[in-house]
């Protein structure tokens, strides 16, 4: 580079007539064209302690899970982009920014499953599907929203856990599982916690996580690993070490797969986070100390839990003035609990699943949802308070966004062609969806949103 003095001369020797100011000016100008100017970086979602940063200040989201996303991003018949852009829209207006999306399907032989799947057997993919993927990305980055992709399933909805070791099982899943009629639960959970020990699922696994992680948008040109989009990777969709007695013997291969697959995420991708996807204790074969296990990884950036009180049997919907109080009560506690632990590690915690179906379980746009609206309510009460005192509990993605659509027969049940929703396809329509009519319900998601957002500091 040429000295200062020199660079005086030549300039004065082209320009005799510039004032000395003039000069000056043009040799900064000079200068700043010698060096490679920096870009600006990316804007990950980052962990400080119990705490999500983004942009230098704390980031507190209101949330939800729109898995099927994907689907309606995809081209052609396949998708619908114009309802997906219209769902985008509602959900931000209603102070929704974390969708938590799927970016793995797996066809299967079982009746409940997606379909189409995003792949059908090992190394064929549906890349319609994956070009959703890139669209559903594209216009969250519009929006300012942030993504959580969860790339495997513990159940059956997307094939998951159970398809992939079935590739390479000799057959079992096929006699485990051909008549549906017995089909058996806890047989199920504990044959998908196979797949922790399973290595030739596991290496087909680490391949098509190669592929997404690295994949580049179809649409913004921006590879996944580089997009800000994107806040976390996640193992996969509530993985549990299985059940009862069975699910004791899966315990350590369960917690080496949580800390070998994080790290090799970490190994393709230094810029995005990595969670489980755990439910907690309920996923935890009810152990406060396995969930706390799980989540010791220090490949493992935050903890997440999950909140059903159906499902573990505290509420029931034809009895629902008698249950609720119980239920309410119970799901506070478990909140609790659950924070508790995030404490003892020292990382944020996000309830990444809640909901409770409309009253008495109707599944229309219309019907009411008064219990509901106590649910959201309280919970949401207890997330804002907790967060602005300091706690570790920094989102919540409610279970789930329906949006327009609605169930297309009389029974709820999906079909193949069917509009998607927050339900998945082994469960009634309408059930646990979030609908745009459902004005009660968005006032509250709304008014929530906005005591996160004010944290945002």
């Amino acid at each position: 580079m040429q000295t200062l003095r020199h660079k005086l001369r030549s300039l004065s020797e082209i320009f005799p007539l510039m004032t000395i100011w003039g000069l000056i000016i043009l040799l900064l100008f000079s200068l700043q064209s010698c060096s490679s100017p920096e870009t600006a970086k990316p804007d990950f979602v980052k962990v400080d302690g119990m705490k999500f940063m983004k942009g230098g200040k704390a980031y507190y989201f209101t949330g939800t899970n729109f898995w099927y996303g994907t689907y309606l991003g995809a081209p052609g018949k396949m998708g619908d982009r114009e309802r997906l852009i219209r769902e985008l829209d509602g959900l931000k207006a209603n102070g929704i920014d974390n969708l938590r999306i799927l970016a793995s399907s797996q066809e299967s032989p079982l009746n409940t499953s997606l379909d189409p799947a995003i792949t059908t057997q090992p190394g064929t993919d549906n890349d319609s599907l994956l070009q959703g993927l890139d669209f559903l990305l594209s216009e969250m980055a519009k929006r300012e929203m942030t993504a959580v992709v969860f790339l495997n399933n513990y159940w059956e909805w997307s094939g998951g856990m159970a398809v992939m070791t079935g590739w390479f099982d000799g057959g079992q899943f096929e006699t485990l599982f051909n008549d549906p009629k017995a089909f058996d639960w806890s047989k199920f959970m504990n044959y998908s916690a196979t797949f922790y020990r399973n290595e030739k699922a596991n290496t087909y696994w680490r391949e098509y996580l190669t592929k997404i992680i690295n994949r580049k948008n179809s649409v913004t040109g921006v590879e996944y690993k580089n997009d800000p989009t994107i806040m976390s990777w996640q193992l996969a969709n509530e993985p549990r070490p299985g059940q009862g007695e069975e699910g004791l013997k899966h315990v350590d291969a369960y917690y080496k797969w949580i800390d070998e697959s994080s790290k090799f995420i970490k190994s393709l991708d230094s810029n995005h986070l990595v969670s489980t996807g755990s439910e907690g204790a309920a996923g935890s074969l009810d152990s406060d100390e396995i969930f706390k296990k799980a989540h010791e990884s220090k490949y493992v950036d935050y903890v997440t839990f999950h909140l059903w009180a159906k499902n573990w049997g505290w509420f029931k919907a034809e009895k629902a003035e008698e249950t609720y109080p119980t239920a309410e009560a119970n799901a506070i506690d478990y909140v609790n609990r659950q924070l508790k632990v995030a404490r003892e590690l020292n990382k944020p915690i996000t309830m990444e699943e809640f909901g409770i179906g409309r009253d008495l379980e109707a599944c229309m746009p219309g019907t009411p949802t008064v219990y509901r609206d106590k649910y959201y309510s309280k919970l949401f009460e207890l997330v804002a308070d907790s967060a602005a005192a300091g706690s570790a509990i920094a989102g919540t993605n409610f279970w789930a966004w329906g949006g327009e659509a609605k169930a297309q027969h009389p029974d709820a049940k999906w079909l193949p062609g069917d509009p998607f929703m927050g339900d998945p396809p082994q469960e009634p329509q309408g059930l646990n969806s979030v609908l745009l009519s459902d004005s009660t319900t968005l006032d509250i998601i709304r008014n929530h949103a906005e005591k996160m957002k004010a944290l945002r500091k």
